[in-house]
């Protein structure tokens, strides 16, 4: 899936912390973003390929993007519910 650069209303910068912290952070996060607007998430962790879909999946949130470039690790999230 390609990611649109401006196609999101906030971001996190989690880059260089390491697992539970970019999650932590995400859960926080993820309450100040409206539902139906979408997060973006900069990491550095490989472990965020395997906890942020896990994230959403529970908490009922899409993943609409993730790609990896370079070791960095970028995610769309829209936030689901109310």
């Amino acid at each position: 899936m390609a990611l649109v650069a401006d196609a999101y209303e906030s971001e996190l910068d989690a880059r260089g912390l390491f697992c539970p912290e970019p999650v932590m952070m995400l859960h926080n996060r993820i309450n100040d973003v409206l539902p139906g607007e979408i997060l973006r998430v900069l990491a550095t962790d490989p472990s965020t390929t395997r906890d942020i879909p896990r994230f959403c999946q529970f908490l009922g949130h899409e993943l609409v993007s993730e790609a990896e470039k370079d070791g960095e690790y970028v995610y769309l999230i829209r936030r689901g519910g109310a």
